[in-house]
């Protein structure tokens, strides 16, 4: 197969996490769409930066792009028809915030920034053409940023078998990636009405690494305010509750002793969902529901794009092959990566956390590269940092958090410092908001 025909091959899961809005106002679509036809055509000779993915990274580098080169034609392609945001989103299953809350209008902040706001599926790259090729037509670029998220990897459990992968998503959904699945969770919360469920957590590094453990919290606080006769048995694959370590283990302690179960250095190794029956590194388990979390990797749109790294053995990582400062691939500086589909950072301690966070540091970073490279300035390497809130319990409500920052040491290697706040309190509740709420403010203009 050549190059060109391997990327331009229609992928069978989705190429984006979350790609869509409303349709762009005014285009008409044409009568017969081919692989030639050409859409939104250029405006003079403008720079133009395309960005495949509309989620926190995607939307925070379009309003920072066209603030930052204000005389750039940016487009953001996105397949969801409104933003819902993971952040916040385990308290939205319990009914701690509204679905409007989480769930907003794409077109107002694209209105408000300038930028323009493509509802469409990607559906191939031709890098060589510096084309993306849509369910519309084909869209030409000067800079290519691939903010799509993560893709849930059931292959590691099942191999080709599509009818163990396509039961497992519709019986156990892992709702980590918005869709419908999220909501396929909430109705199962809603209708539990005892035993025991289960919840895999995949291996690091996979999205949001302390939301499982709240996810949990939830549930047992859930199951322990309606006495619903149930349990909670977390599959860990790590050898101990991280991160948060501390704060998690006091609560399933004090809060859930009756209701969580935490099995560490449970790595899944077979899985019979129709069964509901699964083999872990620390025993095999029966279950009468189950929250499924796969193995994480970058999203579709980066293995399409022929861009996923390689180990020392040529085996795939799963993750965007980058520059781990700059954040453009290795091979193609045209080409940039924001937020969870993002490879390794540094040997000290792998990747960025895969949060709503750091995507939008890194869509600011990424927005201020390219403008320095638009302009012929010098290009500065930033450092993110990250902050993320967990709720633990619900009556009160109570939070614990972790903090990371980043440094370059003296040999020029990125190097991480994790901040635990162990001890819940209700302060920290109020912390979490003010921090979602200045972050929507930030990127959906709200």
């Amino acid at each position: 197969m050549k190059r060109r025909e391997f990327l331009l091959t229609p992928p069978k899961l989705a190429l984006a996490a979350g790609i869509a809005s409303v349709p762009l106002a005014g285009l008409a679509a044409p009568a017969v769409i081919t692989s030639n036809t050409r859409i939104l055509p250029r405006d003079g000779s403008r720079p133009r930066i395309v960005i495949c993915g509309g989620g926190w990274g995607g939307m925070t580098a379009a309003r920072y792009l066209r603030q930052l080169v204000p005389n750039s034609d940016v487009i953001l392609l996105e397949r969801n028809p409104t933003f819902w945001s993971g952040p916040m989103s385990n308290k939205w299953l319990l009914d701690i915030v509204s679905t409007d809350f989480v769930n907003h209008d794409m077109q107002r902040p694209a209105n408000t920034y300038g930028y323009t706001l493509l509802q469409t599926e990607v559906i191939g790259f031709e890098r060589d053409r510096k084309l993306v090729r849509t369910s519309l037509g084909a869209i030409d670029y000067d800079y290519l940023i691939l903010s799509g998220g993560i893709r849930n990897a059931y292959d590691a459990w099942f191999g080709n078998d599509q009818r163990a992968i396509d039961y497992t998503r519709t019986h156990f959904p892992s709702a980590y990636i918005p869709n419908a699945e999220m909501l396929a969770l909430k109705q199962k919360i809603r209708d539990f009405k005892g035993g025991t469920i289960v919840m895999t957590l995949p291996p690091p590094p996979h999205r949001c690494p302390p939301s499982p453990y709240e996810r949990a919290c939830l549930i047992a606080a859930h199951i322990k305010k309606n006495k619903i006769p149930g349990k909670v048995v977390i599959l860990d694959p790590k050898p101990k509750v991280a991160p948060i370590s501390m704060g998690y283990q006091t609560a399933f302690r004090e809060l859930y002793p009756d209701i969580i179960t935490h099995v560490p250095n449970a790595k899944v190794q077979e899985l019979d969902p129709f069964k509901k029956r699964i083999k872990t590194t620390a025993g095999e388990f029966d279950f009468d529901d189950a929250i499924l979390m796969p193995p994480h990797q970058a999203a579709d749109m980066v293995w399409h794009a022929g861009l996923i790294g390689k180990d020392a053995a040529g085996k795939p990582t799963g993750w965007a092959d980058m520059h781990p400062r700059l954040f453009h691939a290795n091979s193609d500086d045209s080409v940039y990566f924001v937020g969870d589909l993002m490879g390794a950072i540094s040997p000290q301690f792998g990747h960025y956390p895969k949060s709503g966070h750091v995507a939008n540091y890194i869509g600011k970073i990424v927005a201020q590269n390219i403008a320095e490279r638009i302009s012929g300035k010098e290009i500065i390497a930033r450092l993110p940092d990250n902050l993320c809130y967990m709720m633990v319990n619900i009556e009160p409500m109570e939070e614990i958090s972790v903090k990371f920052e980043y440094e370059v040491d003296p040999k020029g290697m990125v190097v991480q410092t994790q901040i635990d706040v162990d001890v819940r309190t209700e302060d920290m509740v109020k912390e979490d908001f003010a921090w979602i709420n200045e972050k929507f403010q930030d990127f959906l203009a709200i």
